[in-house]
């Protein structure tokens, strides 16, 4: 059975996978350390551990693969705009690279943000949406920007930037205050866990500039409220509602300008349950598993099977 190999190491996640011809994939990945009270990485400790855990991961991966992969695919940079770049992703490349030179197959290289996409398309059964324009939320600790994404011969997808953050990410809002309350880097699932325990409604403005939103006046809400002894679970569900409102509004305003295309959420954050119902509550949206919500490299692999002609459906 035919199979492309993903490999994706961003800044927080090793990871690879297989997809087979079938449609089916295969995926192992692992979370870097942070120590205990920090809020994240060092790039050169996160380069460190992915050279220490890539191989520990393609041992686990080799085992799966019933044939030598016919490509193989992955992250080479955060995203496709000019000047982006970071360390972490050098090494997914290197690895990518000896191993196509070694099998003699194709290498092709896509960005992290692809990567979410094409996973997130995948996870949904929605890849055709890659034949027409869709709106993208891409949120999660390194980014968070909405995609008008249509299709491109050459390149699979055309990304064109219509909404951003004008100052901090949501994954890095939830992770501080996660941090603040005494929880582990990467924060997102114990504090959403923590705001499942409050019932209370909050009227949150969102902080908008035209279609781009502020999120660092959640972030003073925030400590303020534990300088009031507020409740941990208070002060969770506050963050996760500040981070949803936003969203909503920046979905009602695109919608009205750009009109009524398919609305697709892919990265880390939006794997948050809370979030996700409050969207679908006023949105049609398509949503990725939390599994492919979260970095991985089915995302990659899905690509380079596109890219070398081994699927067919977009």
């Amino acid at each position: 059975m035919g199979s492309f190999l993903g490999i994706d190491t961003s800044n927080y996640t090793t990871s690879v996978a297989i997809y087979f011809l079938n449609g089916n994939v295969k995926q192992y990945k692992k979370l870097l350390p942070v120590k205990k009270g920090e809020r994240g990485l060092r790039q050169n400790d996160a380069v460190f551990n992915h050279v220490k855990i890539f191989p520990e991961l393609f041992n686990k991966i080799k085992e799966e693969l019933t044939s030598l992969p016919i490509a193989v695919g992955v992250s080479s940079k955060p995203r496709d705009e000019f000047g982006s770049y970071m360390p972490c992703f050098v090494v997914g490349t290197s690895f990518a690279k000896v191993i196509s030179q070694i099998l003699n197959v194709p290498c092709y290289e896509f960005s992290h943000q692809d990567g979410h996409i094409a996973a997130a398309l995948y996870s949904a059964k929605r890849l055709d949406l890659l034949r027409q324009k869709f709106l993208t939320f891409h949120v999660s600790g390194g980014t968070t920007e909405v995609l008008l994404v249509s299709p491109c011969k050459e390149k699979i997808m055309k990304k064109q930037i219509v909404a951003k953050t004008l100052d901090i990410n949501a994954g890095q809002l939830i992770d501080r205050i996660g941090v603040m309350l005494g929880k582990n880097f990467p924060a997102g699932a114990e504090l959403e866990n923590l705001a499942k325990e409050c019932d209370n409604e909050f009227k949150i403005r969102a902080s908008l500039k035209n279609f781009d939103c502020c999120l660092s006046g959640a972030e003073n809400l925030c400590k303020k409220m534990k300088e009031d002894n507020k409740s941990a679970e208070l002060i969770a569900k506050f963050c996760i509602d500040y981070v949803a409102t936003t969203i909503e509004k920046m979905c009602e305003k695109l919608l009205y300008e750009i009109g009524q295309v398919p609305l697709l959420f892919a990265g880390g954050v939006m794997s948050n349950s809370i979030i996700k119902n409050r969207l679908k509550n006023r949105f049609n949206p398509i949503f990725a598993e939390p599994t492919f919500s979260s970095d991985n490299a089915v995302g990659v692999a899905v690509l380079a099977a596109i890219k070398a002609g081994g699927y067919n459906e977009c």
